[in-house]
């Protein structure tokens, strides 16, 4: 721990978010290693420290003998407030050393409201905001994460992009690195050599120019950049790391237990959903490699939870003989099991017998539309009357807490639909009190939550606009007004935030300013209701020139060139087209082990799909 900062920690909420030297945290010495990776998570310790990318590529990175990779974190306004005072800079908590002296300063982005946070942390840490600003003996700042499929808004402020997932092409990058670093350091030269690196994107190797009418004219590459940049996968993803164990936090985090990702990708094609499509393709993990998993990170950790990640852990196929292997031994020594992404279709009976003999919660389940009509349009594929034997299984079981995820705002959505949000949580309120085998003397609790939809890059609305967040606020207010039962608890997300994450998500470099604008009128921690505040950032927007509508209230047409269009995530945009045009229809498209659509992401694997392998 910095001595510095000793004699502050009592003036600031958790103080061991700032203090590091955790069981399972790396300390090396700085004098034997080559190359120091200071591993950014813009939000704070507790929602870092629970991200499961961190914990793989912290454990990859340092298992490197010449490596050492360091974890950081935003911190919260009164210790940063301390740290302005009293001219400490953002340090690694390994080391205590400031972000200035890495050679590399990763940032996973996984929000788009934490795209100000970037900023701040780098103010913080002593690096220069602006790439082109930089010197050779600046760190180089790469960001990598879901936001990254659409980089440009991040464009002015970030040396390397790397797009897909990280476990291969981080070492590739250290490799060059190091080269270039033993032949005297030259930040442009490494710079268009790294762009030869698949999975890697130079933003400052590309120009873009604009029409008139505020649309992108044309992306062009300089310097051999290549014109189209291929995300990165792994392609062998049961032999693929994964740490032996975890970094344990001081203080109690969000997911604060072992994490082991049975699969990759997802088969569904849900036209809504940006991970579905981006995280293609479907890969697994084999039950014994599994277990393994859990049973090293349960030993090394001491965990007595462990979560099976994936974003359909239904779709696992092999789901019954894993959960036989470690029901074997978590049974006997009282470890809870849980399976956060089941789909409404997926919940068996064989399925309850199992999550009945471990430790359980509520269960959640995402029909995302009130109406079978919008469910079509967004392909979810998911029917009531599969919801309400679902939930008819579960009541049989014991279960008594439902938790129903909606959107408001999907493309087509009328009030009717908005009603029909309502009219489902009831009928799984109904379902629970005219089952002749249920609980006596229990009663049920349903609780619907209703996000406001973000049309995403590599999706099939991405060329949709965002409801207003007037029109948004109506909606809210209807659909609260259908509740007519106490034991339907209804919830959404706020529209102001929703709407600025749909400008980011679409939007391209002019953004920068718009970034640069809010970074001085201190915006940071947009994600969080305490700081977020709307109106300084339309005082920023203003400022810049630019409008916020014209990213997140606008259709596209299908033959505009978007921010995005230079970035290949195997999914084809003729592929998206044609799913946009069917959800206009309301008509659905199988899952991939029903029949293959062409999605166009064989182009990544040399031919197989491996959701029909």
């Amino acid at each position: 721990m910095r001595k510095d900062i000793e004699q502050y920690l009592l003036q600031v909420q958790k103080p061991a978010r700032y203090i590091g030297g955790e069981q399972g945290s790396v300390v090396k010495d700085k004098e034997s290693v080559n190359i120091r990776f200071a591993f950014c998570f813009p939000d704070v310790y507790e929602i870092g420290m629970s991200h499961l990318g961190m914990k793989i590529l912290y454990s990859l990175y340092n298992d490197q003998p010449d490596v050492w990779c360091e974890r950081v974190f935003a911190p919260w306004d009164d210790m940063e407030k301390v740290m302005r005072d009293n001219n400490i800079p953002l340090y690694g908590l390994e080391s205590g050393d400031a972000l200035s002296q890495f050679d590399f300063v990763g940032f996973t982005m996984q929000y788009e409201l934490s795209y100000s946070n970037v900023l701040n942390m780098l103010e913080l840490g002593g690096i220069p905001l602006l790439a082109a600003d930089r010197t050779n003996d600046d760190p180089l700042v790469i960001c990598g994460g879901p936001c990254v499929c659409n980089p440009e808004p991040l464009a002015d402020f970030v040396d390397i992009f790397s797009p897909g997932e990280g476990e291969e092409v981080g070492l590739e990058l250290f490799e060059l690195y190091r080269r270039h670093k033993a032949q005297g350091f030259d930040r442009r030269a490494f710079l268009r050599e790294a762009a030869q690196i698949e999975g890697i994107y130079i933003p400052s190797l590309y120009d873009v120019s604009y029409n008139t009418d505020g649309t992108i004219a044309a992306v062009t590459p300089r310097d051999g950049a290549p014109a189209k940049v291929r995300k990165r996968i792994v392609d062998n993803f049961d032999k693929s790391y994964y740490p032996e164990t975890f970094v344990m936090p001081h203080i109690e985090i969000v997911h604060d237990r072992a994490v082991a990702e049975i699969l990759r990708g997802c088969i569904r094609g849900c036209r809504f959903c940006q991970a579905g499509f981006i995280y293609r393709p479907l890969r697994e993990r084999e039950p014994e490699t599994i277990n393994k998993m859990c049973l090293s990170l349960c030993r090394s950790t001491g965990y007595d939870d462990i979560s099976l990640s994936s974003l359909s852990s239904s779709d696992y196929t092999q789901l019954s003989p894993l959960l036989d292997k470690l029901l074997a031994w978590t049974e006997e020594k009282k470890i809870g099991l849980s399976l956060p992404s089941l789909r409404v279709d997926g919940f068996s009976d064989e399925l309850t017998e199992k999550l009945q003999r471990v430790r359980r919660g509520g269960l959640t389940f995402a029909p995302e539309a009130g109406t079978q009509r919008l469910r079509d349009v967004i392909n979810k594929n998911v029917r009531e009357e599969q919801l309400m034997s679902t939930c008819l299984t579960a009541f049989n079981g014991g279960w008594t807490s439902v938790k129903l995820y909606f959107m408001l705002g999907l493309p087509t959505e009328t009030m009717e639909d908005v009603a029909g949000i309502v009219d489902l949580a009831q009928a799984v309120v109904n379902c629970f009190y005219t089952n002749p085998d249920r609980q006596k003397g229990k009663g049920v609790s349903v609780t619907a939550s209703a996000s406001t939809f973000v049309p995403k890059p590599f999706t099939p609305f991405q060329w949709e606009p965002q409801d207003s967040i007037e029109t948004i606020h109506e909606k809210q207010k209807y659909m609260l007004s259908c509740v007519k039962s106490k034991k339907i608890t209804l919830n959404w997300h706020d529209a102001d935030t929703s709407f600025l994450e749909a400008v980011f998500a679409r939007g391209d470099r002019r953004l920068g300013a718009v970034l640069l604008e809010a970074h001085k009128l201190g915006c940071r921690f947009d994600g969080w209701s305490d700081f977020f505040r709307l109106d300084t950032w339309l005082e920023a927007f203003t400022k810049a020139g630019v409008s916020p509508n014209f990213y997140a209230n606008r259709r596209r047409e299908y033959d505009e060139i978007l921010p995005w269009d230079h970035m290949d995530y195997g999914v084809t945009k003729e592929f998206l087209i044609a799913e946009h045009k069917k959800a206009m229809e309301a008509q659905t498209t199988p899952h991939c082990r029903e029949k293959c659509s062409g999605c166009g992401v064989t182009a990544l694997t040399g031919g197989k799909c491996h959701a029909r392998s």
